[in-house]
C-alpha cells in the first residue's frame, strides 16, 4: 500500500512543480512560498482537526518536537530553493535535479538511521545520480 501513497506523492510533487513555475511568474520566490506554505498550514490543521489527530499532540517527546522542527525547517529551506530555482530554470530541469534527493536520503538513511544499503537501492541511487549530473551538464 506504500507505494501508491508514494506514487500520488510524486504526481502532486510534479504539479507542484509545473503550478509553481505558472505562480512565480513575476513574483519574488520567498512571497511565493510564504503563501504557499500558508496554504499547507491550513489544509495540514484541517486534515488533523477532521481526523481528531490533534489528541495526539500531547503524546509528542521533546525529541519529536526537535526533529519535527528540524524537519520543517528543512523543508523551508528546501521550497525557498526550490522555488528560486523553478524561476531561474527549466522545470524539466529543475525538477529532476530536485529529486537527487532521493540519492541523498538512501545515503543519509545508510549513515544516521543504520538502514543497510541493498544493492538494488544502490543501484537506483546511482542511476538516479547519473541521471542528475547529464540534466546539469
Amino acid at each position: 500500500m506504500w507505494w501508491i501513497y508514494a506514487l500520488l506523492s510524486a504526481l502532486f510533487a510534479a504539479l507542484t512543480a509545473i503550478f509553481a513555475k505558472i505562480g512565480i511568474k513575476g513574483v519574488d520566490t520567498d512571497l511565493a512560498t510564504a503563501i504557499r506554505t500558508v496554504v499547507i498550514l491550513i489544509l495540514a490543521w484541517a486534515i488533523v482537526l477532521f481526523k481528531g489527530s490533534n489528541k495526539g499532540i500531547e503524546g509528542l517527546t521533546r525529541l519529536n518536537w526537535t526533529f519535527l522542527i528540524l524537519s520543517g525547517c528543512a523543508t523551508g529551506l528546501s521550497w525557498i530553493c526550490y522555488f528560486r530555482a523553478l524561476q531561474l530554470g527549466k522545470v524539466s530541469q529543475v525538477a529532476p535535479v530536485d529529486k537527487l534527493s532521493v540519492a541523498l536520503a538512501i545515503v543519509l538513511a545508510v549513515v544516521f538511521l543504520g538502514e543497510p544499503l541493498t544493492l538494488k537501492n544502490g543501484i537506483g541511487a546511482l542511476l538516479i545520480i547519473a541521471g542528475t549530473l547529464v540534466l546539469i551538464f
